[in-house]
């Protein structure tokens, strides 16, 4: 009797693994309040033969934002949140840059996105999930006419935490961003919540 249960435990494990959905995705992703790594960029644009390449490393913190520390080919430092899009000057001072109407929906998406926040993004696409907790892909198909003009749809990739976004642009170019050596962490550093309180 306890062959034959195990038997069937092992013939059902495939189903499961198939039964990944968007909760589970989500309940995941959020189980982890900061997570930090390197991050590699690329813009792809049908105009250029290589594409424009920019590295660095960045700190993801749920409810308070991302820190996005460019390293190359420019050193900059830039924080986004809800509220917006911040660098940091030469004096260490946080300044809001200039944004379009709009843009507090664009960077809220942004982040949704970084965090895989199925919940947020539901607002803007159809999701389409596949694969297992430890390797899946999400597919976002835009559903506003706005989002279509836009995007033909935004791909992400992950295990326990998201590690490619590739975004593709209705007029042909694409953006793809890796983050390389990711790691969850439980708490920001002094340095970290400095930045995110400022």
């Amino acid at each position: 009797m306890r062959r034959l249960c195990a038997l069937l435990a092992l013939a059902l494990l495939p189903l499961a693994a198939r039964a990944f959905d968007l909760a589970e995705l989500q309940a995941q992703l959020s189980a982890t309040p900061v997570v930090r790594g390197h991050f590699v960029q690329q813009k792809f644009l049908r105009s250029l033969p290589q594409p424009l390449t920019s590295r660095g490393d960045f700190t993801l913190a749920a409810g308070k934002g991302l820190l996005w520390l460019l390293r190359t080919p420019i050193a900059q430092d830039l924080r986004i949140d809800a509220r917006g899009i911040f660098r940091r000057d030469e004096a260490g001072k946080w300044q809001a840059l200039p944004q379009h109407t709009g843009a507090g929906r664009e960077n809220r998406l942004f982040l949704s996105v970084l965090a895989g926040d199925t919940a947020g993004l539901r607002e803007n696409f159809d999701l389409t999930l596949t694969g297992q907790a430890d390797a899946w892909q999400l597919l976002l198909t835009p559903r506003s006419v706005l989002l279509r003009q836009i995007f033909d749809n935004i791909q992400i990739n992950g295990g326990k935490l998201v590690d490619r976004i590739e975004l593709r642009e209705t007029q042909g170019d694409r953006s793809v961003l890796q983050m390389t050596d990711a790691q969850a962490a439980q708490a920001l550093t002094a340095e970290e919540q400095r930045a995110f309180a400022d």
